[in-house]
């Protein structure tokens, strides 16, 4: 299949046949990733533009690698350290970038829409990697493509997202793409931290961990976003760890032997113990690898030549 798409902005509006599609791609791309020379010409005289208004250590550096590995360009804007912190507007900085001619543009940013809105101004491509409380989709890709890695299939299996999904763009990417690949989510967490309106994306919904457990084959820990938070959404991150930190005597609860994910970064003793978060059922590394074969092939598909088909 030909990919038709210009840019990547959610999961929500991506077929079955695309969301395939990337992850056989990213399969080929993680063996060249593998290789002990990571190298390619594929992209020589392509130009890559990270533009990052949030920090970000993962998203950020995979996405680096990936567009050097396959040999093109790439340039990260600290907006700290640009126009923007003198008051330039996002439609300015986006016309600057088309100015300079940049064949790609990776968004990250505080506001939902975002990636949307550059998408409409720039011939370029856009890939968002999390606009506000939006979406992630990149990060859902990877965390799929990690669970059929380990799993085999995975329609019919049961995963659970426990954490702040309030305000995880995570949680909202993965919930809609594991779905369209069959897959039964359930979003847990205190009350105050899983809004009503999630119902809206089809999933199951619980406030008590424990009994959502029971059967789960994959357990995604959310990092509890105190940046975002106001105060009282919670008694106090003791409470908080006590009833929904993954712990090892907690995961005994699935009754299967369950992996465990986490999009990072960790707040260890929080939502997840030391000894959960480095056992051997955690793909937590794996999914950081795994993220840089996905935005391998990403932007391979988007910038990569006429055909943009991987053998």
């Amino acid at each position: 299949m030909k990919w038709q798409r210009k840019d990547i902005l959610a999961i929500e509006d991506m077929s079955v046949e695309e969301i395939r599609q990337i992850l056989h791609t990213a399969k080929v791309m993680k063996e060249i990733l593998m290789r002990p020379i990571k190298k390619l010409p594929t992209l020589k005289g392509k130009s890559v533009v990270n533009l990052f208004y949030e920090a970000s250590t993962r998203t950020r550096t995979s996405f680096e690698m990936a567009g050097k590995v396959l040999g093109a360009d790439t340039t990260s804007i600290a907006v700290a350290q640009s126009s923007v912190s003198k008051g330039e507007s996002l439609y300015d900085t986006a016309k600057t970038i088309q100015a300079m001619r940049a064949d790609l543009v990776i968004l990250r940013h505080p506001s939902s829409g975002s990636a949307n809105f550059l998408a409409d101004i720039l011939d370029a491509g856009v890939i968002n990697a999390g606009d506000g409380q939006h979406e992630h989709p990149t990060q859902a890709l990877l965390d799929i493509f990690t669970m059929e890695e380990r799993l085999g299939a995975i329609e019919g299996k049961n995963v659970v997202i426990v954490g702040d999904v309030l305000h995880s763009r995570v949680a909202r990417s993965n919930a809609w793409g594991l779905q369209k690949l069959g897959v039964n989510v359930t979003l847990v967490g205190p009350p105050t931290l899983l809004p009503v309106e999630m119902e809206g994306l089809g999933v199951k919904m619980s406030h008590n961990l424990d009994s959502a457990l029971l059967g789960a084959d994959v357990v995604m820990a959310l990092r509890l976003q105190l940046e975002r938070q106001k105060s009282g959404l919670f008694p106090s991150l003791r409470e908080y760890s006590h009833l929904y930190g993954l712990t090892t005597e907690r995961l005994k609860k699935t009754g299967k032997q369950s992996i465990v994910l986490h999009p990072g970064p960790m707040n260890r003793g929080v939502e997840i113990s030391d000894d959960v978060a480095d056992g051997v059922d955690s793909l937590i590394e794996r999914q950081v690898t795994n993220g840089v074969a996905i935005r391998m092939a990403l932007i391979y598909l988007l910038i990569g030549g006429a055909s943009n088909v991987v053998a």
